[in-house]
């Protein structure tokens, strides 16, 4: 739920003064009726200075609970810093459930929880006084303001039969991104009828019923995937005075901050709100989808959710997840949680989509991530050559001297529909190194994909171990290194020290090997020697 700010010019500083708020003054408390009301304290007189009130309002579980305000007059600050009213969507003080920060003149829109739960918070300073607020609740609420960047809907009682004659509004928007909304349906359930003139679901894209018509929806076939034109969208949900069904359950996202897809071969993206706190209730997808033969190696460049459970000690609270093929159907790569630092995530197919889950309370920073596409390529070797094959579609947009190994001079070939190399391994930088007590040949492949004077490498390390004739290629440089964390870059930088080491030692056993081979070949010699002249004697 994105917080924002709702500030409304008032009038000049008045000349009455209410009473100092006595000690021990009575305001706030725990609100369990299915309905109510309550205002600020004296109301509706003026408010004392220097109070503090806050209502938890609590109705039946599996109940949401609907808020509006019939008054409205507090102290004007163009950031609300003096008097002001805080909504939560759930428990107070958790930044992620807060709704809106309000001061001014004109009321706030009605809200809609989105669960059984909703905090109000008033604040004065010592400073200037208003006559307050004043404020009714109601449960199990058909229809609302929902501001949120995403959230679920439902039909009155779901997943029982609706009520009849029934008339919902739910207006989405309001949450500060700017961005069109999605709609989803994952169930649906009406009375049919050629028209829908019975009951029936009507979307408009915008905030009235004035607004363009999305649609109009009913029987049992679910409302194809809706995608409005502007930040609002308003659903109307309507019953008649019989014949009902269990009717719907929709998901709604805001395009931008929680909903993207990316089909460069490179890309970076962070959670809502980053490096501030996310919000709570939040189902956000990210879809990377790249041309056939790609893979997609993710970063994660910083994160910091909610932590594990201390019951379980799994993921069951904030959590991002990773699955391979596109869809949550397919294989899970891994699940994240709490503040961790993570070594990069590479799918086995075309397609990654990353879900940030958040529950109700306790958000934290969030995360930023930078992806690669790895280009599909096949590597092979001899005892003394690389070959290196690259279908050509899959780089269309570059010239083949923008694909080399080791050095420019080594560019790749078009041959076919295909880029190729052959390379023998004393040339085009290849050099020998020891890993794991083997002998390989390592080279370096670059693929240049700069536009202008932005710089865009992808490198790639190519390896052979030449007794058994095995190749194998590595991604070793994709993403911007500027927006690699300092603790990745001091990794990197002690592998290359390591490597390096490695090197060195290579070269200095190579050398020891020469020397000890040149000694046993003069040992030789002299023997022969010796023995041809005790011969010759």
């Amino acid at each position: 739920v994105h917080p924002v700010s709702v500030l409304w010019a008032s009038p000049g500083k008045g000349t009455s003064h209410p009473p100092l708020c006595p000690p021990g003054i009575k305001c706030g408390g725990v609100l369990s009726a299915p309905s109510g009301n309550f205002s600020s304290p004296n109301f509706p007189g003026l408010y004392p200075y220097e109070t503090e009130c806050t209502w938890l309002i609590v109705v039946a579980e599996g109940s949401s609970v609907l808020l509006s305000f019939s008054h409205f007059e507090l102290e004007y600050h163009d950031a609300c810093a003096y008097d002001y009213l805080q909504v939560y969507n759930g428990a107070a003080r958790d930044r992620g459930n807060l709704l809106g920060t309000f001061c001014g003149h004109r009321p706030p829109p009605p809200f809609s929880s989105a669960w059984h739960v909703m905090a109000v918070v008033f604040r004065s300073d010592r400073h200037v006084a208003k006559h307050g607020f004043a404020a009714a609740y109601r449960k199990d609420a058909c229809g609302g303001q929902l501001t949120g960047l995403s959230g679920e809907i439902t039909s009155p009682r779901y997943p029982e039969s609706y009520p009849n004659d029934a008339e919902c509004r739910w207006s989405i928007g309001g949450a500060g991104s700017g961005g069109p909304l999605t709609l989803v349906f994952a169930d649906f359930q009406m009375e049919g009828g050629q028209g829908c003139g019975f009951d029936y679901v009507a979307l408009f894209d915008g905030p009235t019923v004035t607004a363009p018509r999305l649609g109009r929806y009913c029987g049992s076939a679910r409302p194809p995937r809706t995608i409005s034109s502007t930040p609002h969208l308003l659903i109307i949900f309507k019953s008649d005075f019989n014949i009902g069904g269990r009717g719907f359950k929709a998901h709604f996202y805001s395009a931008g901050e929680c909903q993207e897809v990316f089909t460069t071969i490179k890309g970076n993206f962070s959670s809502p709100q980053y490096p501030n706190f996310y919000p709570n209730n939040l189902k956000c997808q990210w879809s990377i989808q790249l041309p056939p033969g790609y893979r997609v190696k993710v970063f994660f460049l910083d994160m910091e959710l909610e932590g594990r459970s201390s019951l379980t000690g799994d993921c069951d609270y904030d959590h991002l997840s990773a699955f391979d093929g596109g869809t949550e159907n397919g294989s899970l790569l891994g699940r994240w949680c709490g503040r961790e630092s993570l070594a990069p995530a590479t799918s086995r197919s075309n397609r990654l989509l990353l879900v940030l889950h958040t529950d109700r309370n306790t958000a934290k920073r969030g995360f930023s991530i930078s992806y690669v596409g790895v280009v599909p390529m096949n590597v092979s070797c001899t005892r003394t050559d690389f070959h290196i094959q690259i279908p050509v579609q899959s780089l269309a947009q570059l010239e083949r001297n923008r694909i080399y190994l080791g050095t420019p001079s080594c560019a790749a070939q078009v041959v076919g529909r295909s880029f190729k190399i052959h390379t023998r391994f004393d040339t085009c930088g290849t050099e020998s190194q020891r890993r794991n007590n083997t002998s390989v040949i390592v080279s370096t492949l670059y693929i240049d994909f700069s536009v202008g004077d932005q710089e865009d490498i992808h490198q790639y390390e190519v390896q052979c171990e030449p007794k058994r004739k095995e190749a194998s290629v590595t991604l070793i440089a994709g993403p911007d290194p500027s927006r690699l964390s300092q603790a990745e870059n001091l990794v990197d930088a002690q592998q290359r020290e390591g490597e390096a080491m490695d090197t060195r030692e290579i070269k200095s056993q190579d050398t020891s090997d020469i020397v000890f081979i040149s000694i046993c070949i003069l040992a030789g010699l002299l023997m022969v020697i010796a023995v041809v002249g005790l011969v010759l004697l």
